[in-house]
């Protein structure tokens, strides 16, 4: 197997489950020594956690290190950092893909309904905690000369999707993917904004049939993001992705790439439920 990323080292934030827990995955099988941060260190009711994410890439031969973290705490954060310095002295990648996701998210109610903690949810902890993460990580890079950001965002960064707050979120996390970049560059570090599909996650699998009006036929799995992560980490020439909002789909297409069912999805979700009509 080959293992582009061999003695490289990754941060991935929310890899409990889902799209963190993909990227981590493919990150390990790559070669990279990963570190795993989230809430959730140990099983439980709900599906995915560190250990688990942990045990399957230490289980295929990668090395991955679980650390619990709350990412609405600074400090913790920090921690993460400081952690991966003294005892890896290096950082090539971080995913930011923490995320906070309220119970309204999919109510198809108008903001103006749901709980003002709606916007503390997303844009507080997913669009804050990857400026923070960024923060802190950056310092490691520069020092190298190198390194790749990528922040998983969404096509709701540029159409109605799901919620006022969700979108808002993730048009500032793509600016912040901009601006960083703009800042970053001379460096040598890339930062780019990551547009997944229809991504079978562990939540939107238990809710599939309450989500008559989405089409699964070509959805992706949450290692499909995972493996455009390593082939923009294992390219040289990554900083002229720089600054961009890329479609996981498009990456799929200039890399070679396919998800672990050999196929390629549809691409960026635009009809969701819920959705306003056009005027």
């Amino acid at each position: 197997m080959s293992r582009p990323l061999e003695g490289r080292v990754a941060v991935v934030t929310g890899a409990s489950r889902g799209i963190g827990r993909g990227c981590a995955i493919e990150l390990g099988l790559a070669g990279a020594t990963v570190y795993l941060t989230g809430r959730t260190l140990e099983d439980g009711k709900a599906p995915g956690s560190l250990a688990s994410t942990a045990g399957e890439i230490d289980g295929a031969g990668g090395r991955a290190v679980p650390v619990r973290c709350d990412h609405r705490d600074d400090a913790q954060v920090a921690e993460v950092f400081h952690r991966v310095a003294q005892e890896s002295g290096r950082l090539d990648v971080l995913v930011n893909n923490a995320f906070l996701i309220p119970k309204e998210l999919t109510s198809g109610r108008p903001f103006w309904e749901t709980p003002i903690s709606n916007w503390d949810d997303m844009v507080g902890v997913g669009t804050r905690s990857a400026f923070v993460a960024s923060r802190f990580a950056a310092p490691l890079m520069t020092r190298a000369g190198n390194g790749l950001i990528a922040n998983v965002s969404s096509s709701g960064a540029a159409e109605y999707a799901w919620h006022v707050a969700y979108g808002v979120g993730k048009a500032a996390l793509d600016r912040f993917s901009a601006d960083a970049a703009h800042e970053l560059r001379s460096h040598g570090v890339a930062v780019v904004s990551l547009w997944p599909g229809l991504v079978l996650t562990e939540r939107i699998q238990a809710a599939r049939d309450a989500l008559p009006s989405l089409d699964f036929s070509r959805a992706e799995s949450p290692r499909f993001t995972g493996r455009a992560v390593v082939a923009l980490a294992a390219d040289p020439d990554v900083c002229e992705h720089s600054g961009r909002a890329l479609t996981c789909r498009d990456l799929a297409d200039t890399y070679g790439f396919t998800d672990v069912d050999g196929k390629l999805p549809a691409g960026p979700l635009h009809d969701r439920p819920g959705r306003p009509p056009t005027e």
